[in-house]
């Protein structure tokens, strides 16, 4: 009779592994006594543990979120990326909330507008980027509205008589800093002068 050669094979039936052919009786024996395939994954896994396999990897489970039910192994990335109850944040003032309210609250908060301090327009938020990325600092009028210039008309009116109550106020402030600070060491001097008198005596 001839040998077995030590490199054949065998497929098992039952799990369709390729076994060493010398081994493949017992191999089939211990195999569909032990071993179960998952009829969702096709893993073989112990017949004893077949139950916890399907509820711990294949089970439905309900979102915590939105309550929809899948299987246990997408629960993360539905809840990272697809679950409609996830937080997300507002682009425009990074305010959180569910992503199912984002598009309608980005439509309404993208449409508020922001003082340019460059050229003196308001700015929709929805286009700051792009118009930081082109402003040049130079108010165009034909597009800027009349409050816009009224405004900086106003602000250049009035910020010379506005710098100069500022000055004003910023001398009187070091003066009175000065004659308090004066006052305490005077204070400061004579209450040490005092001090050291008695022992003086002695």
């Amino acid at each position: 009779m001839e040998a077995v050669s030590d490199h054949a094979t065998s497929i098992c039936t039952h799990c369709d592994r390729a076994i060493p052919a010398a081994n493949i009786d017992l191999h089939h024996a211990h195999c569909s006594r032990n071993l179960q395939k998952c009829k969702i994954c096709g893993d073989m896994v112990p017949r004893k543990n077949a139950e916890d396999h399907y509820l711990s990897t294949h089970a439905p489970v309900s979102c915590s979120l939105c309550s929809e039910t899948m299987e246990r192994d997408i629960l993360d990335i539905h809840k990272g990326e697809n679950c409609p109850q996830r937080i997300v944040t507002c682009e425009f003032c990074e305010f959180p909330l569910p992503a199912i309210d984002l598009a309608e609250h980005q439509e309404v908060c993208g449409n508020r507008t922001e003082h340019c301090h460059f050229c003196n327009k308001y700015v929709r938020l929805r286009e700051r980027f792009s118009h930081e990325a082109r402003c040049n600092g130079i108010q165009d009028s034909s597009v800027g509205s009349s409050r816009d210039m009224r405004d900086a008309e106003t602000e250049r009116e009035e910020g010379a008589p506005r710098r100069q109550q500022q000055n004003e106020f910023s001398t009187k402030r070091l003066l009175f800093t000065i004659a308090i600070t004066g006052i305490a060491v005077i204070l400061g001097s004579f209450f040490l002068q005092r001090k050291a008198e008695p022992n003086d005596v002695h």
